[in-house]
């Protein structure tokens, strides 16, 4: 089953990956193993050269990870085609956090003297270590409006050692969307390395693939685990042979790696990814809608409302609206705080994409490390309510969210 990419997509999600276990478990069990051995010297160098398959070591791989990993792949991949009608093929590579495969895509194909370009309202994690790292190692990034195309054109007329373009698309916390296909085709007219976050719509929603991008990363944190029960991250690139070799020595050698069971639940947890989503995008749209008209709410950012500025670019490129959405309530910091603390059913954590509805308060959390400027420049005002909605009884989560704001 493993290999039938013309299956649909919930059949992907539950037997894509899946290859027969010795032991003819149903599932693939956790392969609590530090290391793996040889029938001969002869197999080991084999083994080693990568003229046979196999496993050698628990940082490079085993079973349980493979299988998260190629059911990503066939996911992020599914009834898409290259230029002569084949089916496309990527290889994916399971980290140890989100954080983790971004530090493996940037550090694999960025060296001192190059230059990152990407845009506002990044996520938290990521906007530090393109700010605060990478400096030190000699890249150097430049942060433009991606909603408008013509000034990211001139910021890569002007500088050719813009070498990588990292798109974020819906964006955290403020839900902007870009448009994927018009600046990965501009990205890769200039020569650019393109990648895309596609972290909260997941490949159920959205397929950054399908515009030539380069490399998709996702927290599988969030909805690809979906049950708040293990970190971990993936890093999906489109060059199979760059993927085998830079790019899987890079990961091996930053020590990034996931484990079994981290992996065994991420695998399970993807089983019901469709029809969780599905869940998800209609409790929002009516938690949007509610919100919409509340009094004490000034703006919603969700992109499944018509009134979101970026709603026709989201709709085009994605399936649905999501399950993430922000809200700005009219009373400030004090507003932000005094309603996490009033919440009753809706859960207060900085995570996203699990059973149940999170809610947050980025200006106190997940941004604080962000300066107070360039959060509101980012549209992170001090009284932006991140929520993450989940799949209870839509008229609960409403229900709790007026009794907070009230």
């Amino acid at each position: 089953m493993e290999k039938n990419i013309n299956a649909g997509f919930d059949t992907l999600c539950i037997r894509g990956g899946h290859a027969a276990e010795s032991n003819r478990a149903h599932l693939t069990p956790v392969y609590a193993s530090s290391t793996y051995t040889f029938e001969s010297a002869e197999q080991s160098i084999a083994v080693f050269k990568g003229e046979e398959p196999g496993y050698i070591y628990g940082r490079w791989g085993n079973p349980t990870i493979t299988e998260a990993e190629e059911k990503i792949a066939l996911l992020e991949a599914y009834k898409l085609k290259v230029s002569n009608g084949a089916p496309l093929q990527l290889k994916a590579i399971l980290h140890s956090s989100g954080m983790a495969a971004v530090t493996t895509m940037l550090l694999g194909n960025l060296k001192a003297g190059q230059k990152i370009i990407t845009h506002h309202s990044l996520y938290g994690g990521t906007h530090e270590l393109i700010e605060k790292i990478l400096p030190g190692l000699g890249i150097e990034a430049i942060i433009v409006d991606f909603h408008d195309v013509n000034r990211v054109e001139d910021a890569l007329k002007a500088d050719g050692n813009i070498a990588l373009m990292y798109l974020e698309t819906p964006a955290n916390p403020t839900l902007q969307c870009i448009d994927l296909e018009a600046l990965s085709t501009l990205g890769k007219s200039y020569g650019l390395t393109v990648c895309a976050d596609n972290t909260f719509a997941t490949p159920y929603l959205q397929q950054p693939f399908k515009y030539e991008v380069d490399y998709v990363m996702h927290s599988t944190t969030k909805f690809l685990n979906g049950h708040g029960t293990a970190i971990g991250g993936v890093l999906i690139g489109r060059d199979i042979e760059k993927m085998k070799g830079p790019i899987t020595k890079m990961h091996r050698l930053l020590g990034g790696n996931s484990n079994a069971f981290d992996a065994f639940l991420l695998t399970n947890g993807m089983r019901t990814l469709g029809i969780r989503m599905d869940r998800h995008c209609s409790n929002a749209q009516a938690v949007a809608e509610f919100l919409e008209k509340h009094d004490a709410v000034a703006r919603v950012n969700y992109v499944g409302l018509p009134a979101h500025p970026d709603h026709a670019t989201a709709m085009r490129q994605m399936k649905n609206g999501g399950a993430l959405m922000s809200f700005e309530l009219k009373g400030g910091f004090e507003s932000g705080v005094s309603f996490i603390d009033k919440m009753k059913l809706c859960t207060n954590a900085v995570s996203l994409g699990t059973c149940d509805t999170l809610v947050s308060h980025p200006a106190s959390t997940t941004h604080m490390g962000v300066s107070r400027e360039q959060r509101v420049a980012f549209g992170i005002s001090d009284g932006l309510i991140r929520m993450s909605v989940g799949m209870e009884n839509v008229e609960d989560i409403i229900a709790d969210l007026d009794q907070a704001m009230t």
